[in-house]
């Protein structure tokens, strides 16, 4: 589904934007607890669920990244990150919603911010898990700038 989702995303901006030179980069990050899709929370309330939920379990994070151009050119890839949060009282879920910090997030936390004061253990890349993987990025990015590009020679092949 993250995959998908800057998939549409990328085609979207390059149907605006058609140019030769023209690079798009689209990300999406998806939540899934026990096979199960946790979307962005609407509400406290949907936060509050999400971050009970997950709390005192392990969950996956899927990344993905899309790189389109310049020209024809298509890059993609996914990352995969499994986040372990600590177990919660009450009180720990309702103050981290009380914060605000869940709106707009996959899962309804952002681990870069005091959503990672939930977290007991991280296996993969955090970046992927805040949103972006630099890792998957530096991967798809290499040989994109022709040599003697303003890049320099690190992204030539």
């Amino acid at each position: 589904m993250a995959l998908e989702n800057a998939r549409r995303k990328a085609r979207a901006v390059r149907v605006r934007h058609p140019g030769e030179e023209t690079v798009v980069l689209a990300a999406d990050t998806v939540v899934a607890l026990d096979g199960r899709i946790l979307d962005k929370p609407r509400s406290a309330g949907e936060a509050e669920a999400s971050i009970g939920a997950l709390a005192g379990t392990s969950h996956e994070v899927f990344g993905a990244v899309v790189l389109a151009g310049p020209g024809p050119a298509w890059r993609e890839g996914q990352a995969r990150s499994v986040v372990t949060f600590r177990p919660l009282t009450a009180d720990e879920v309702a103050g981290y919603v009380a914060s605000g910090e869940w709106k707009g997030r996959a899962g309804g936390y952002a681990i870069q911010l005091g959503g990672g004061g939930l977290v007991e253990a991280l296996e993969g890349e955090r970046s992927n898990v805040v949103g972006l993987s630099t890792d998957l990025l530096d991967t798809l990015v290499q040989g994109l700038v022709p040599a003697g590009g303003a890049a320099g020679d690190r992204y030539n092949p």
